[in-house]
């Protein structure tokens, strides 16, 4: 075979295996979701948190959350508040989640920087939770949200949350 014949058959050879790449499989295959984190599976989540203090003891919340992680929530205030930068006031939280499937979710504790707008209402400004496994569906979830939103030390809180949380297998999302 000279050169000329070899680099043909190459290049064709080649341009076969391109085309092949790009012809669609018979059928519809479902798309699986890719989150960079192995085989964990990853979707977008967002709803609302509406507690009262003084439900359980003056410094623990209780309440309901709407939307993807609907259920009964409580937020136990870990300490006193803490002056912040800028005149911020920041409460140290642990969270208590429960879906309304039954399934808990486990958080670290969370910091929510505020403004105060008088001595028992604080506007949120920051007030990131990150979500480290659970229960059932959330055995082994990963996540994150963020928060906006009130807390009124007399009336209650109101958050909205957003943010993503990664199951560990497809079944779970």
């Amino acid at each position: 075979m000279t050169l000329g014949k070899l680099f043909t058959t190459a290049l064709l050879l080649s341009s076969s295996v391109l085309l092949f790449a790009f012809v669609p499989a018979k059928g519809n295959p479902k798309a699986v979701p890719h989150s960079g984190d192995g085989d964990r599976h990853c979707i977008p989540v967002g709803g609302m948190v509406m507690t009262n203090f003084g439900a359980v003891d003056q410094n623990t919340t209780l309440g309901i959350a709407t939307g993807d992680l609907k259920g009964a929530v409580a937020a136990t205030l870990l300490g006193a508040p803490q002056p912040g930068a800028g005149g911020t006031v920041v409460f140290r939280i642990q969270h208590h989640w429960v879906t309304e499937s039954g399934d808990a979710i486990t958080v670290d504790p969370a910091a929510a920087t505020t403004v105060p707008l008088s001595n028992t209402l604080f506007a949120v400004v920051s007030y990131p939770v990150h979500i480290t496994g659970g229960t059932g569906k959330f055995a082994g979830a990963t996540g994150d949200v963020t928060n906006i939103g009130e807390a009124d030390l007399v009336k209650g809180t109101v958050f909205r949350y957003s943010g993503q949380v990664c199951f560990a297998s497809p079944e779970d999302r």
